[in-house]
């Protein structure tokens, strides 16, 4: 199995005065799969948008494969290597096609298989903004594939079955826990973290090992 490992030492977020992420101290090895789990506004998804770069730090670190994005250069590569699947896909403000979103892949060909699997491949000629949550979500869970395709050797999604179906939930666990890449998902499905190898728990900021 693929992967990247992924170190952080000391990572502090704030939303304003608000710390968000209280300095987490986590190491993940390349190709394991950990489920972060929690209430709602305890930094999880704050927690990844810095792994992204979506979310500024204001204090520690976050090596990918042992490279930390101290430079546009070394972003650009983190981008390239990670695919994301955010909480509430955006449909965009423009009407952007399912077949646009799925080219943003870099492996269209394999995106575009990849809903067809998921049972969207009828609708990437709509916008975005015509489907539903849970197409939405699927259409979103194809372009990561696309992105894995293309060499991306971390995923990171956040909550990429809350919309979804019981069947729905089952079916993109399935998949998610079966790419060779290395995965962190928030989630408060349990039965995609039952097919996790860990499982953390955030609260006020901070991560406790649960399994």
């Amino acid at each position: 199995m693929g992967g990247l490992d992924v170190r952080m030492r000391g990572v502090v977020c704030r939303h304003g005065r608000v710390e968000a992420v209280a300095g987490v101290d986590l190491e993940i090895a390349a190709g394991q799969r950990v489920a972060l789990t929690g209430t709602n506004g305890s930094g999880k998804s704050t927690l990844l948008r810095a792994v992204l770069g979506l979310h500024p730090r204001t204090a520690g670190s976050i090596l990918v494969g042992g490279r930390e994005g101290r430079s546009p250069a070394e972003w650009a590569w983190r981008r390239r290597a990670c695919a994301w699947i955010p909480q509430k896909p955006a449909a965009g403000r423009f009407p952007l096609l399912g077949t646009e979103l799925l080219a943003g892949s870099n492996a269209p060909a394999e995106a575009a298989e990849a809903a067809d699997r998921l049972g969207v491949g009828a609708l990437t000629g709509r916008p975005l903004h015509t489907l539903s949550g849970g197409q939405l979500q699927r259409m979103y869970l194809a372009r990561a594939i696309g992105c894995v395709a293309a060499g991306a050797e971390l995923l990171l999604a956040d909550e990429p079955t809350a919309a979804l179906d019981f069947d729905g939930q089952a079916e993109a666990a399935d998949v998610l826990t079966a790419l060779p890449v290395t995965l962190i998902v928030v989630t408060h499905d349990r039965a995609l973290a039952d097919r996790c190898d860990r499982v953390l728990e955030m609260a006020a900021g901070r991560l406790r090992e649960v399994r």
